[in-house]
């Protein structure tokens, strides 16, 4: 399953070595690891990225969730960008684009304080127990969270919404005299519009979703190459 994953440690020397664990866990082949980054919430309530991972060419795809959630958790103070630029291409501070709930933040804030620091990624993991045993044996504290559910389950309900207001507006038609048939039929077509754009959003998206899936796969499929390589 892919999942957000976000581990707070309350120093840089602890990030590090759980950012070590995360990438030991991704070479043993206990998780999968499509990018990450270290970032560093600083006394001023701003945030640097420390370190961060290469996502390469295909950023654009799997930066984006990762990229916005860097900057959703700098705040309204700010980021400072070093070198990991690369992680935010394709990615604004936007909750939406990150794929995850307020509720998943505001967590994730209450933790994340100023001097503090976290190991964010986004991974491919099917068990929780390698990563938690890794990480709060280190003195981390492991937040995650699975990608886009939030964004399908506020879209669906959505569409719902509007199909139950469109046959509500229908039944009026129905009943209605001459002169207020036009306009309600004009609200109809109306509200049918925005339905049929959210369905096709939902399509692109999909489309979407599914580059990302193969993007992912060459992205895993690279790292375990490198890796047998350097341990060649």
């Amino acid at each position: 399953m892919d999942r957000m994953l976000v581990v707070v440690f309350d120093n840089e020397s602890k990030a590090y070595e759980g950012k070590k664990a995360l990438l030991q866990l991704a070479g043993e082949g206990s998780i999968g690891v499509y990018g990450y980054a270290v970032l560093a919430k600083n006394a001023d309530g701003s945030a640097s990225v420390k370190q961060g991972d290469d996502v390469g060419p295909i950023g654009s795809l799997v930066g984006t969730s990762l990229g916005s959630l860097i900057g959703v958790l700098a705040g309204p103070v700010g980021l400072a960008v070093g070198a990991s630029a690369g992680l935010l291409a394709g990615g604004t501070a936007d909750i939406n684009n990150a794929g995850i709930g307020y509720d998943f933040i505001d967590d994730v804030s209450k933790v994340l304080l100023p001097n503090g620091v976290a190991v964010i990624a986004e991974i491919d993991e099917e068990w929780t127990t390698p990563v938690d045993t890794r990480m709060e044996a280190i003195g981390g504290t492991v937040f995650r969270r699975a990608l886009s559910e939030v964004k399908e389950q506020i879209h669906e309900e959505n569409v719902a919404a509007m199909k139950a207001d469109l046959a509500q507006l229908k039944a009026e038609h129905a009943k209605a005299h001459a002169d207020r048939k036009a306009k309600l039929q004009e609200q109809i077509n109306q509200l049918d519009s925005k339905i049929q754009a959210q369905l096709q959003s939902a399509k692109d998206r999909l489309d979407a979703l599914q580059r990302k899936a193969q993007a992912k796969v060459q992205v895993l499929k690279d790292k375990a190459a490198e890796a047998r390589a350097k341990a060649s």
